[in-house]
């Protein structure tokens, strides 16, 4: 049984293609494995401004990457979390995957917290400060933004006092 702690970058919102994909694999305990991927794509369509204006990758950055269309999922994987998860799993091509979505589990949890992004629920865990205002100035790099819903993930399951992906998934639903 495989969970990813997934996320992407894409052309935009307009039948978007994956341009850059990150994960960190999760076992059945709830624990990183060490496991982790990240690698970007060059689309077969432009990006748009507001994407581009979002994640900062420009077309430049992706010469010479593989083409979108060779952006899969290992064949193993049950289970995908990320934050908003829904977008990541339909630009994935909507497998039969279960999803887990950690801006469901921040409504659910926090459920008086004015914003349920990510980088509002980071500040509100971790501090308005300087530390969590410098890990920020990464976000939305599909590697920064795992790493940061791992964070968030890890302090949600503490909080449900869940012991497995099961339970999670049910959390979470």
């Amino acid at each position: 049984m495989k969970a990813l702690i997934i996320d992407t970058e894409t052309t935009g919102l307009v039948e978007p293609c994956v341009i850059e994909m990150a994960y960190q694999v999760l076992d059945n305990n709830l624990a990183l494995t060490g496991e982790s991927f990240h690698q970007r794509y060059k689309p077969h369509k432009p990006m748009e401004w507001g994407a581009i204006a979002t994640h900062h990758i420009i077309p430049e950055d992706l010469e010479g990457c593989h083409f979108s269309s060779t952006c899969t999922l290992p064949p193993d994987t049950e289970y995908l979390i990320g934050h908003n998860i829904d977008f990541d799993w339909k630009v994935l091509g909507s497998p039969d995957i279960k999803r887990i979505d950690t801006v469901a589990l921040a409504r659910s949890i926090l459920p008086d917290l004015d914003s349920h992004k990510l980088g509002a629920i980071l500040y509100y865990l971790f501090g308005a400060n300087e530390d969590t205002r410098h890990k920020l100035q990464s976000a939305h790099s599909a590697k920064a933004d795992v790493h940061f819903c791992a964070l968030i993930l890890d302090n949600f399951v503490k909080r449900l006092k869940v012991k497995n992906l099961m339970e999670l998934h049910q959390a979470s639903e």
